[in-house]
């Protein structure tokens, strides 16, 4: 679990609207992934559509406020990864009014998988809602997605909160 190939080579920076076609790729690369573990729910989307979303920043819709980030994993001028963050507040009066990092997608190519970039991805995002004052980070993942929860729980320190659970109507 190392950055034996990457060494020093990977930079990890905000996403500039010409990164939206490497993140589609990254991003389609996830999705097809999540289809096959929950192929009711997930879907795959065109790569126009997803690429027009993070050119135009339509990831963070405009009602969500100012305080959103995207950032890209770059090595060798391709984008490999990127996750989107946002600074949200729980409206529910029971808890407590803590400033949480939403993380709302994280992705890896698959063939960088295993070489540290998420990390270095979900450290950046957390680091980010630190600085502007959260205090807790958020994200969640598909309970199918056995890969992400050894990697949140065992090497990022996430535990479980809430859970969520659905039904079909």
């Amino acid at each position: 679990m190392g950055e034996a190939r990457y060494p020093g080579a990977i930079e990890i920076r905000p996403a500039t609207p010409e990164d939206a076609d490497g993140i589609a790729r990254t991003f389609l690369e996830s999705a097809e992934y999540h289809a096959e573990l929950d192929p009711e729910r997930y879907a795959i989307p065109e790569i126009q559509t997803i690429a027009a979303r993070y050119r135009e920043g339509g990831q963070h819709p405009p009602d969500v406020g100012r305080e959103v980030v995207t950032f890209v994993a770059e090595w060798r001028g391709e984008i490999v990864g990127f996750v989107d963050a946002r600074l949200e507040q729980s409206p529910d009066p029971m808890h407590r009014e803590l400033t949480y990092c939403h993380v709302i997608e994280i992705a890896v190519r698959s063939g960088h998988w295993n070489q540290g970039i998420g990390r270095r991805l979900l450290q950046a995002a957390e680091d980010w809602g630190h600085r502007l004052g959260a205090q807790l980070a958020l994200l969640e993942y598909l309970a199918a997605n056995k890969r992400a929860g050894v990697f949140y729980h065992e090497r990022m320190g996430y535990r479980t909160a809430p859970l969520t659970a659905i039904k079909w109507l």
